[in-house]
């Protein structure tokens, strides 16, 4: 009788210890996830505010290059797939488009000096490396959570309670190793070198 007590004694603690540790793991993938997605939207408002200086750029190399017609068309649908992007998965892959893009508008760029001496584009080239360099830090911040999320539920036993949840890993915010190659633009005395990838360096 006193074995039989004693067996169940055991069970009943695996089951508390267990329950215990399902619900602390529970919270804990339930805060890296939700850190996961604070950091995403961090990105996301910097990705948007960089599509939102776009527009205004291609305009001002328009004006002396318009005949250039398919580099504008291919920034121009880079940037729709970016604004019409429903995940990271997508958002990252038309980012990374947009950037090729975005470095072959700044090739043209070369060709034009008295474009460079603009000060409307100069301003718009400034804004775009501040924005940047936003998306650097927000890049990172993202990638660094997103490391330790996705180890979390790789790992075991942890990922038998987020196969319960339903949970998957996130997409790293990386580009192809061809993209990361981007032109100098020499602004007359100020040198300036807007890195389009500098945030993946």
């Amino acid at each position: 009788m006193k074995g039989a007590l004693g067996v169940i004694a055991v069970i009943f603690i695996i089951v508390i210890a267990g329950g215990i540790y399902y619900y602390a793991t529970y919270n804990k993938l339930i805060r890296l996830d939700e850190e996961v997605r604070s950091s995403w939207s961090n990105v996301d408002v910097q990705l948007k505010r960089r599509a939102d200086l776009i527009p205004n750029l291609v305009n001002s190399v328009k004006g002396y290059a318009q005949h250039e017609k398919e580099i504008f068309e291919h920034v121009a649908d880079a940037r729709a797939k970016l604004m019409g992007a429903k995940n990271p998965k997508e958002e990252i892959a038309a980012n990374n488009q947009l950037d090729a893009a975005i470095s072959r508008l700044l090739v043209i760029v070369e060709r034009y000096p008295e474009l460079k001496a603009n000060e409307e584009f100069t301003r718009l080239m400034d804004n775009l490396e501040g924005t940047e360099n936003r998306i650097a830090v927000a890049r990172k911040r993202y990638n660094d959570i997103v490391k330790i999320y996705n180890a979390t539920i790789r790992s075991i036993p942890a990922n038998i309670v987020a196969t319960r949840m339903g949970l998957k890993q996130y997409p790293y915010f990386e580009i192809k190793q061809a993209e990361k190659a981007v032109p100098k633009v020499d602004f007359g005395n100020k040198q300036s070198s807007l890195k389009m990838n500098l945030c993946y360096a």
